[in-house]
């Protein structure tokens, strides 16, 4: 039975990270996005296969998008809607032209994954992104001072808040700002304060439900597409997996998940199944969930956090945390097993290894990379996780 497909996210020669060194790690595969085409736009052929060419010639493979970024056009479901909708169907198949038939996406609105320290210190000097939800609260409080803010927060924590915000100078202040307010992956973009709170207006009127159907409508026309053009389209979960500054979350639980699935009932509507994101909710039961989604799972992010008090938590070493790694990739391994006795050709599922720790000589040039994708981190990783691997497979008696 083949190895998972081991693959490393690249942002490109920007941040840090060589092809050269992601071949060096021992992945095979690429995970990476046309990050500088606007979001919306068409990811023409020529340049995909630009990109595709480049990792290529490194030794490697282009496995996985990730990702083909959501115009907030269809999350909000506004008038420009199906014209962005086409433009989605067009660059995916210009991916398939290519060969390239995995599509890691979200559906988060404004943000992305959201954290309130890119630089928590570890106790042997290591440092992790973290997310300090008394930090969160201070600064949806007192610095956003969104509408609603106090109603959703309790007393308690408002008190906690604000003790927070008067321990932090002028600096801690803004660095806070900027670590929430950063945008989209591959890019060194921060939202000013007055654009985002443009984009929150735009949500007024939208909670879960109706974010949800906005979703249903844009799968209801890309999955079938999809299909045809033999690509997998796999949602990540959202990160954190609650409701941030009052922008509704719709993909953070099995209820989430089984609507999605059943909604769009079609092989190529799938799951990104991220163990950080969805672990970050201690009320997720991460094997139950892989084992009842697996069938729908085109590719792992494998991580784990370690969760604090008051719905706090940073990323811990992969093996370690809260995730129970050794009895998830035990539901994975069977996965693959029953894929294999299904005759299906989706066996090597990709995985990567999630938000490695900034340590050892990476420590000297933090700036070079996206926060929590240095080389090393993720590097070991990706050997721990390969190894944990190799052991199951030893015990369930699979060559």
């Amino acid at each position: 039975m083949e190895f998972l497909e081991k693959t490393f996210r690249w942002f490109g020669p920007d941040f840090g990270v060589t092809l050269n060194d992601v071949r060096q790690t021992g992945a095979t595969g690429v995970v990476t996005a046309l990050h500088k085409v606007p979001t919306g736009e068409v990811w023409s052929s020529e340049a995909i296969q630009s990109v595709k060419t480049e990792i290529e010639a490194a030794g490697l493979k282009w496995s996985v998008v990730e990702s083909v970024n959501i115009h907030e056009a269809i999350k909000t479901n506004s008038l420009e809607c199906q014209k962005y909708i086409d433009k989605y169907i067009e660059t995916l198949s210009n991916l398939s032209a290519n060969d390239i038939k995995t599509v890691c996406y979200n559906f988060m609105p404004v943000l992305d994954w959201t954290r309130t320290d890119l630089n928590y210190q570890l106790a042997d000097g290591r440092s992790a992104l973290r997310y300090d939800h008394v930090a969160y609260v201070a600064f949806d409080l007192y610095v956003l001072k969104r509408a609603g803010a106090k109603q959703e927060h309790s007393e308690e924590l408002q008190r906690k808040a604000k003790k927070y915000l008067d321990g932090l100078d002028e600096s801690g202040l803004s660095n806070l700002q900027n670590t929430l307010m950063a945008g989209l992956p591959g890019t060194r973009d921060v939202i000013s304060l007055e654009a985002f709170r443009e984009h929150l207006s735009r949500y007024e009127s939208i909670d879960a439900h109706q974010l949800r159907k906005n979703l249903v409508h844009f799968l209801s026309q890309v999955a079938p597409v999809a299909q045809e053009l033999g690509v997998k389209l796999c949602i990540h979960p959202d990160d954190p997996p609650r409701p941030i500054f009052g922008l509704p979350r719709v993909v953070k639980n099995r209820e989430d998940l089984s609507y999605l699935m059943n909604e769009v009932d079609v092989l190529s509507n799938g799951i990104t199944f991220c163990t950080g994101s969805l672990g970050a909710d201690q009320s997720n039961n991460l094997v139950k969930l892989f084992e009842e989604f697996g069938s729908r799972v085109h590719f792992l992010h494998l991580r784990s956090v370690q969760h604090q008090e008051d719905g706090s938590f940073y990323e811990a070493n992969h093996l370690q945390g809260s995730a129970p790694m050794a009895a998830l990739m035990t539901a994975i391994v069977k996965e693959q097993q029953r894929r294999e006795q299904e005759g299906r050709s989706d066996v090597a599922i990709p995985v990567r290894p999630d938000h490695g720790h900034l340590l050892l000589d990476d420590v000297r040039r933090p700036q070079s990379f996206y926060p929590g994708y240095s080389t090393i981190g993720r590097m070991k990783g990706l050997s721990e996780l390969s190894g944990l691997e190799l052991g199951v497979r030893y015990g369930l008696g699979i060559q």
